[in-house]
């Protein structure tokens, strides 16, 4: 069989990795909106830092699991890691619906790291192996918009079952059908990528990194910057993920409310990856990146002085946005800047870094939250936010041929 690269030249194997990656998401919007509550109410957890401690766990799992993903998936292959990611995933929603001990908790989170880390690595990875260096940040934007969207809609699902029918274990039958398509799905219909990779190498003139690992977290002026800034934006994601809910309950919003506003962030998060991916291709990616980060900061400061319904809303709405224009840049990005024997591994030390923020942040937040109350502890993500903007701006380089945001938005209009 002749490989072409390009999305159009793969369409049917795209679409089918979008519609794994979607499942991938539900996985974790299964219990985005109600475990929190789960904690307070049958675990009778009060601590923020104790109630957190599932996504401290599943942070930490799930960035050394990116890191190693992206280690082996030259050696052992794309698709094997997919389905025994699929494997880890099984047991998840079993445990969450059933266990009367909060270790059991830890240990499904531990599972879901696994999971995320091997299943959610293998479609990024397989999907910039299909469309080659063309429409590469689309292809990235089309993955985290079918990953984020299903996460909204599986937390907004769940908290609506957790409101008619209580918070367990009726919420949690969503993720049995997840777990068992997404590995029906991998296991019988999608093909490895190697051959693709092979493909672009012979005619790629990016030259190799001298340390993969250093060179992506701090040394290379575009990864370095990525790197932290993908770190930062999983931080400010865990403490919206721990802390919203419970902010939230504090100010008497009910269940169906607190779902409501849990679900637009990741929602516009998703849908806005459709427009930002594509964007990340035309735009100076430092340009996205810089404006993304400087939105989510501004967004959390602004959440410490919301007092209504409406408020939250908006305020959600601008911090998914600001999300959805950093999500696909950060991977287009890591893939532009890496040959194709050094991407795999590049984008998992990428992805350990960004998802140990989900653990960083937790901690953190929880930390502060307890001591000095949950303002301070926005206020303080908040500043971090926007200091990886100006950090982004100072260090980061565009390429020539790309145009700013700001002149890009500004052609347009003018046009």
């Amino acid at each position: 069989m002749q490989v072409k690269l390009g999305l159009k030249e793969n369409l049917n194997q795209f679409i089918l990795l979008i519609i794994v990656n979607a499942f991938v998401g539900g996985m974790v919007g299964l219990e985005r909106s109600i475990l929190p509550q789960i904690a307070q109410q049958e675990f009778f957890i009060a601590a923020n830092t104790a109630i957190l401690s599932f996504i401290i766990v599943f942070g930490i799992v799930k960035g050394l699991t990116n890191y190693f993903a992206g280690v082996l998936s030259n050696r052992f292959g794309r698709k094997n890691l997919l389905v025994i990611g699929w494997l880890f995933a099984i047991p998840v929603p079993f445990i969450l619906m059933t266990t009367t001990d909060w270790n059991f908790i830890i240990v499904a989170n531990i599972l879901l790291g696994i999971n995320q880390g091997l299943t959610w690595s293998s479609t990024v990875v397989m999907k910039i192996d299909l469309v080659g260096e063309k429409n590469r940040g689309l292809a990235m934007g089309l993955n985290e918009f079918a990953g984020y969207l299903s996460l909204a809609i599986v937390a907004f699902a769940t908290s609506w079952v957790a409101a008619e029918f209580g918070l367990r274990p009726y919420p949690f039958y969503i993720g049995i059908v997840l777990s068992f398509a997404g590995l029906f799905l991998s296991l019988f219909f999608i093909k490895d990528t190697s051959s693709y990779v092979a493909k672009e190498a012979s005619g790629n003139r990016i030259a190799k990194l001298k340390n993969i690992f250093w060179d992506t977290t701090l040394f290379d002026r575009n990864l370095g910057a990525v790197t932290q800034a993908g770190l930062i934006n999983n931080l400010n994601d865990g403490m919206a993920w721990g802390l919203f809910p419970i902010l939230l309950a504090a100010k008497h919003f009910s269940i169906s409310e607190i779902g409501i506003v849990t679900a637009i962030y990741p929602a516009v998060w998703g849908i806005g990856q459709l427009f930002t991916g594509k964007m990340s291709d035309l735009v100076c990616k430092k340009s996205m990146l810089f404006w993304g980060m400087f939105l989510q900061g501004v967004a959390l400061l602004l959440i410490v002085f919301a007092s209504s319904f409406l408020h939250y809303i908006i305020l959600s709405a601008i911090l998914g946005w600001g999300t959805a224009m950093v999500y696909p840049t950060f991977l287009a990005t890591v893939a532009e800047n890496t040959h194709p024997h050094d991407r795999a591994k590049s984008l998992g030390v990428f992805r350990l870094w960004r998802d140990l923020g989900y653990a960083i942040g937790a901690i953190l937040t929880g930390i502060i939250a307890d001591t000095l109350g949950t303002n301070t502890s926005i206020i303080t993500i908040s500043a971090l936010t926007i200091f990886s903007s100006l950090f982004i701006q100072g260090r980061m380089k565009c390429k020539s041929s790309t145009p700013k945001l700001t002149e890009w938005i500004f052609k347009i209009n003018k046009n």
